[in-house]
């Protein structure tokens, strides 16, 4: 009984913790794409400015995106995992 009184304790504690957390990842998940947009366009300016082709730039600056795309598949995979 006192163990049960120890768990449920610490889990009840710990709320507001988790639930800051979970704040803080959905955040980052929701901005990720307007940065990386953001990003994306500084990049391919300065390489334009360098002197290369538009074509060329954007075609470099696809990895921040792909980057992107592999880091949330990642935690999508992570997370549907650990829930089932």
């Amino acid at each position: 009984m006192s163990e049960t009184k120890t768990i449920v304790s610490a889990a009840v504690k710990s709320m507001p913790y988790i639930a800051r957390l979970s704040l803080s990842l959905m955040w980052m998940y929701l901005t990720l794409g307007y940065r990386v947009r953001k990003t994306r366009g500084a990049f391919e300016k300065q390489l334009v400015a360098q002197g290369m082709s538009k074509e060329n730039a954007k075609i470099l600056s696809a990895s921040f995106e792909d980057l992107k795309n592999e880091i949330t598949g990642s935690l999508k995979k992570a997370v549907i995992s650990r829930s089932r």
